[in-house]
């Protein structure tokens, strides 16, 4: 209980003023606790109750006067009405407030972005000579960092990882226990720290220094220890954090994030990155089927599920043909001497043919039946144009030929499921 009541007056941040603290806090255990009730006393005589004591009586009882709860002193407002007297309730009401500060997160919003706006006009010889490094870098771009700065570090690592510069991340503490192995001649380091002055990062610096490895320091400060160590100094200035308090980073990290993002994406530009080299980083996921190739998504190609019929058969035996793979698409293709597409017979073409063909409809040459020069993709199209080929002309079945025009199979709407679904949202 002890514990409690001092507790509870520490965090009051009153004690701090009164010439009193120091005397109420001295002596023995027993002393003590009634020396801290009389002080509790006198700095919120209201809490005490009707019989001016923080002990259990009839007139107040346990839930009302209390002192074993370490926040029962800090909630001065709201008071209530006490057997003739006044205290005050519990704190816990306060604390458990759901009213939500919008004001404060346009505040905060509103800093992060300015801030970051800023930046524009700060860019220059220091982020080309960056851009360089990291572009020329005949190794691996090593991030590193410590607290928040880490962990911008760490998403600045994978999004260069993604846009075609190799790069992993080091924690520096780690790093001074044998990771420094994963440092290679012919690495770029790239450290994060928004004082300059974090001893982790300022050791793992020194070390690498001495092994010639290039250094580039994104920090607030541009005259600080670290920066003094680096050959290349990014900074953003002199930022006010966003946090009420001005202690959570929030502003400095957004800034971080987006010079990281900034040198990133200029290098990948200079490696002139395409929009194929980003598929084959991401094969999987929403990004990956976004950038899907038809050749990729296809499920029908020729020899296995898809017969190439020639134009030359009568429809009997072009059936006959199609029917010698174990599994068909909803669609024939029919094909010239040279193996070009001529033209494309679907399931549904077959039944109103022969709905209205007659009983010799299978002897007919099945050059009268196609559907001619039929809608195509070529290869190396993505998947995704493909689907809005099928959307717009409502057609199920799509030939994918090669840049000589010879079918190399046929994309179905049922490969297509998964883009469709991203499509969709």
């Amino acid at each position: 209980m002890l514990q409690s009541v001092e507790r509870a007056l520490d965090l009051l941040n009153l004690v701090a003023r009164n010439d009193d603290w120091s005397s109420a806090r001295a002596g023995p255990p027993g002393r003590r606790l009634e020396r801290l009730r009389k002080f509790a006393v006198k700095i919120f005589p209201a809490a005490a109750g009707p019989c001016r004591s923080f002990r259990s009586c009839a007139a107040c009882p346990p839930s009302t006067t209390s002192i074993s709860h370490p926040f029962v002193l800090l909630d001065p407002l709201p008071r209530k009405k006490h057997n003739g007297g006044v205290r005050y309730e519990s704190s816990l009401n306060t604390m458990n407030d759901k009213t939500v500060d919008l004001e404060l997160a346009r505040r905060v919003l509103s800093a992060e972005g300015r801030a970051i706006l800023a930046l524009a006009a700060q860019v220059g010889k220091p982020f080309a000579q960056a851009a360089h490094a990291l572009l020329d870098c005949a190794g691996k771009v090593v991030l590193t960092g410590i607290g928040k700065a880490g962990i911008i570090a760490q998403k600045i690592s994978a999004t260069l990882a993604s846009t075609g510069t190799a790069s992993i991340f080091l924690h520096p503490v780690e790093a001074m226990h044998g990771d420094l192995g994963r440092v290679q001649a012919g690495d770029v380091l790239v450290a994060l720290s928004h004082s300059g002055q974090t001893d982790e990062i300022i050791r793992l610096a020194d070390h690498l220094k001495s092994r010639s490895a290039k250094l580039i320091v994104i920090t607030g400060e541009p005259d600080s220890p670290l920066s003094r160590l680096a050959d290349i100094t990014i900074t953003y200035g002199d930022v006010e954090e966003a946090c009420p308090l001005g202690l959570a980073p929030t502003v400095s990290t957004s800034c971080m994030l987006a010079l990281g993002d900034a040198l990133a994406l200029t290098v990948m530009q200079m490696r002139n990155f395409t929009p194929e080299d980003f598929a084959a980083y991401h094969p999987a996921g929403a990004l990956g089927r976004k950038l899907l190739k038809v050749e990729e998504a296809m499920t029908f190609t020729p020899g296995r599920q898809l017969s190439l019929v020639s134009d030359a058969l009568t429809l009997g035996q072009a059936l006959a043909e199609a029917e010698k793979v174990p599994r068909r698409s909803g669609a024939m293709l029919l094909v010239d001497p040279q193996g070009r597409l001529s033209g494309i017979i679907t399931d549904a073409d077959l039944r109103r043919k022969v709905l209205k063909g007659g009983p010799n409809i299978l002897e007919k040459p099945v050059a009268e039946m196609m559907t001619r020069n039929p809608k195509h993709i070529r290869k190396g199209q993505y998947a995704s144009e493909a689907l809005a080929m099928l959307n717009k002309h409502r057609i199920d079945e799509l030939p994918v030929l090669d840049e000589s025009g010879r079918p190399i199979g046929i994309i179905d709407v049922q490969d297509l499921l998964g883009i469709k679904t991203l499509v969709n949202e």
